[in-house]
């Protein structure tokens, strides 16, 4: 595990729509590295954008992780009234020095409060892949990643079971 210096450096996320459409935006502070990848914090009140929305604060707060290589990040809640981790598929994450770029490919996995796995937005995923026209090695990359998603959510493998705890002290909460 490689820990941050105290406050950790701020990270700009560049959340994309296929296929160079803006999504979210936002920063998080960096609070080091491990196995898993590169975990942030996000706390709540961070003013994140979507596309050209209005800029509005985060009400929950989340440490989060991007892995080096999978086709998803991943965000872990204490005080969300419905999921506690919630699984963004999207192509493999890029850093370009402390930005970090993921095109969001609609299709979500969450593990709720009460422990249920669903996959969210399979309805908007298939509107879009016809749509905007996702290569089908894209469309196989992100239905494979949602499988394995919700295998390792439901078994609680890791990073998905108690990986992001440290990563929450390290946060201060």
């Amino acid at each position: 595990m490689t820990v941050e210096p105290a406050g950790g450096s701020i990270v700009r996320i560049d959340s994309r729509k296929w296929p160079d459409r803006r999504h979210w935006q936002f920063e998080a502070r960096r609070l080091g590295n491990d196995e898993h990848g590169v975990w942030l914090y996000v706390p709540s009140g961070t003013v994140a954008q979507r596309g050209d929305e209005p800029p509005q604060p985060i009400e929950h707060g989340f440490v989060g992780l991007v892995p080096a290589t999978a086709w998803w990040t991943v965000e872990f809640f204490r005080t969300h009234p419905w999921h506690e981790v919630y699984v963004n598929i999207g192509t493999p994450p890029q850093w370009d020095g402390d930005v970090q770029t993921q095109i969001d490919l609609d299709l979500d996995v969450v593990r709720t409060v009460d422990g249920e796995v669903v996959i969210l937005d399979e309805d908007e995923f298939d509107d879009h892949r016809v749509r905007y026209g996702y290569p089908e090695r894209i469309v196989a990359a992100a239905r494979t990643a949602a499988a394995a998603a919700v295998v390792a959510l439901g078994r609680r493998a890791e990073p998905f079971a108690d990986a992001a705890e440290p990563w929450w002290e390290r946060a201060g909460e």
